[in-house]
């Protein structure tokens, strides 16, 4: 090679060398390639698709740095989101597509003194909606990305965002959709992956869970009487199972819809399409502050395809019989949806239903005519004393008539100790001579606890109690504790039994239930088991007092009036009693008289 080739090719390399470190400082819009930088962005916003929706992620999404490029040079921003129903007021988040806040309009938070807020406990790695992927047991983080949003209108929402799951990349989009006069939205969710293969982690694809807890705030050492429930429902009824503490729990049966109820409202997540999900959880992990979670989650079937679309009609609101049920008929709904039975989340004894439907529609006739649920209470209370007290009245003379057979019936017994057989042949006959049926006094008794059942059901969890004032000053809510005096600092010992109300239905209560018990023993004679009885009469109340002292007002206010309306009851029965036991007296005497002398003798 000579001299002069050698100095051209040097010279050649340190124009270009100078030409690719100087031009960009000179003339800032021109890119080391030679095109600007306003070319290099138009070039990659044409590799965006001009709407957000997955069925046009196939013809955009070429290779993973193609995605990847796309959403980098997007540099979202994480935002908020608020859309606000005559119902409810939501506010969705970019970061994962989730919901951070839902309250609902129409009921108060009486401790906050704002709107109920079920989704409550949110944190940075728990969220309502929120979506991970693969099993919960496997994965529990969440997707934390931030997505593009696009606003369909103002109930309408769509995020999206691509997601590199186990190596490869896939699209994830959410989609909420809100109705007014709904407490029911819908999610979509989609999938698409640009290989075609779908997505299978363990048998699943993502997972879907509900509020990290369900609002209002509750203490769960101080409040027995509530508690957080998760729910299942298998075409014909429901599991309603109570959560433990610090727990994560698979739930192994089949279900059509789940999720997470408190006392007064519920989340319900039902899918479109039965059999897309393959198992639930529940959880009552503590995350945030001290303050365990209610959650239930939901694990989606793994998937073979390029793409999925699954729908969910989600119900954040209030647990009672007229919201839930209008989901039975598609006419009484704005989605139509029909045949989920969703009314099967409501708090009630299976077994014990049909009475709590009976007493609850007495209820509610009451109360259009009083106006007052306390004042309801009580005149319910005093209609089923009336209607039980033949049956008491029945109970206490078959006691009665029991106690005048007695010697009878251990002369019967010393006699035929030896054969069982005739000695229930004999006791048999007394019973028929005397027309006595011992099965008499179990059937009242019987009645009187399926009413006590249902009864503390219905008054514990009656939606309706909830903010339902009696007597202004004293008892304004009666789905809470009475309250005269509230400490504004915690007295060592007495917050932490009882709580920091100064409370005077519980007193009452427990002298109505010894006074009670006082009446109820007078005149019965002593036996072995009057320690026994002593107990009964004075230990039980005491322990009731400490177990109901922070009791819902309406359930309190049943059991108070039941007590007084026992008293009355009781010394009208004690009356009638007295006076049978001199009629038998005096018969007995009479008879004694009109025996003859050789009678007499023997």
């Amino acid at each position: 090679m000579d001299k002069n080739t050698i100095w051209a090719i040097v010279l050649s390399t340190v124009v270009i060398i100078a030409s690719w470190l100087l031009l960009p400082k000179i003339f800032p819009g021109l890119s080391p390639m030679g095109m600007s930088q306003a070319q290099n962005e138009v070039v990659e916003e044409t590799n965006e698709p001009e709407e957000l929706n997955i069925e046009s992620e196939e013809n955009t999404l070429e290779s993973e740095e193609s995605i990847l490029a796309v959403e980098d040079a997007a540099e979202i921003k994480e935002e908020t989101f608020k859309v606000e129903t005559d119902l409810v007021e939501v506010v969705l988040t970019n970061r994962g597509g989730d919901i951070i806040s839902y309250k609902l309009k129409g009921h108060k938070d009486t401790d906050t003194d704002d709107y109920v807020q079920l989704s409550d406990n949110i944190s940075n790695n728990n969220r309502t909606m929120a979506i991970s992927f693969g099993p919960i047991a496997d994965n529990k983080e969440i997707v934390n990305d931030l997505f593009e949003v696009e606003k369909i209108n103002d109930y309408t929402y769509f995020f999206k965002k691509t997601i590199n799951v186990n190596g490869k990349p896939l699209v994830l989009g959410k989609q909420y959709e809100f109705k007014d006069g709904e407490y029911v939205f819908k999610l979509d969710v989609k999938l698409y992956t640009p290989d075609g293969k779908g997505l299978n982690i363990e048998d699943t694809s993502y997972t879907l869970r509900t509020s990290p807890q369900i609002g209002p705030h509750f203490n769960a050492k101080q409040n027995r009487y509530e508690n957080r429930q998760f729910l299942a429902y298998n075409g014909s009824k429901t599991k309603k199972i109570i959560l433990g503490q610090n727990k994560l729990t698979r739930y192994e049966k089949n279900f059509v819809w789940g999720g997470i109820a408190g006392k007064y409202f519920v989340e319900l997540v039902i899918p479109n399409s039965q059999g897309i999900l393959n198992a639930a959880f529940h959880s009552s992990l503590i995350e945030v502050n001290n303050y365990a979670n209610a959650q239930a989650m939901f694990e989606r079937k793994a998937f073979a395809t390029s793409e999925i679309s699954d729908s969910y009609f989600v119900y954040f609101g209030p647990r009672n019989e007229k919201e839930l049920k209008r989901y039975n008929v598609a006419e009484n709904n704005a989605w139509g949806l029909s045949g989920y039975r969703v009314n099967q989340a409501l708090q009630t004894y299976d077994w014990l239903k049909w009475l709590e439907t009976i007493l609850k529609f007495i209820m509610e006739l009451l109360y259009k005519v009083v106006h007052n649920w306390g004042a309801a209470i009580i005149i319910l209370t005093i209609l089923l004393k009336v209607i039980m007290f033949p049956l008491s009245k029945k109970q206490s003379l078959g006691t009665l008539k029991m106690q005048e057979l007695q010697p009878k019936m251990q002369a019967i017994q010393a006699k035929y100790k030896d054969d069982q057989q005739r000695m229930q042949m004999e006791t048999q006959k007394l019973y028929k001579e005397a027309g006595y049926n011992p099965a008499s006094g179990c059937l009242p008794m019987v009645f009187q606890f399926l009413i006590l059942f249902a009864m503390y059901d219905l008054f514990n969890n009656y939606f309706e109690f909830r903010g339902a004032m009696f007597i202004p000053g004293w008892i304004p809510d009666l789905s809470v504790g009475d309250s005269v005096y509230t400490f504004t600092k915690e007295v060592p010992v007495l917050s932490r039994f009882l709580g920091n109300d100064i409370r005077i239905l519980p007193v009452i209560y427990v002298f109505t239930q010894l006074l009670s018990g006082k009446i109820t023993q007078y005149g019965q004679a002593a036996g072995q088991s009057q320690a026994s009885m002593k107990f009964m009469m004075y230990g039980m109340p005491l322990i009731f007092f400490f177990i109901f002292y922070n009791a819902p007002s309406g359930l309190l206010l049943y059991w108070l009036t039941s007590n007084i309306l026992q008293i009355v009851q009781q010394i009208i029965i004690n009356k009638m009693m007295k006076q049978k036991k001199e009629e038998i007296a005096g018969g007995a005497k009479k008879n004694q008289k009109t025996l003859p002398p050789k009678a007499k003798r023997k």
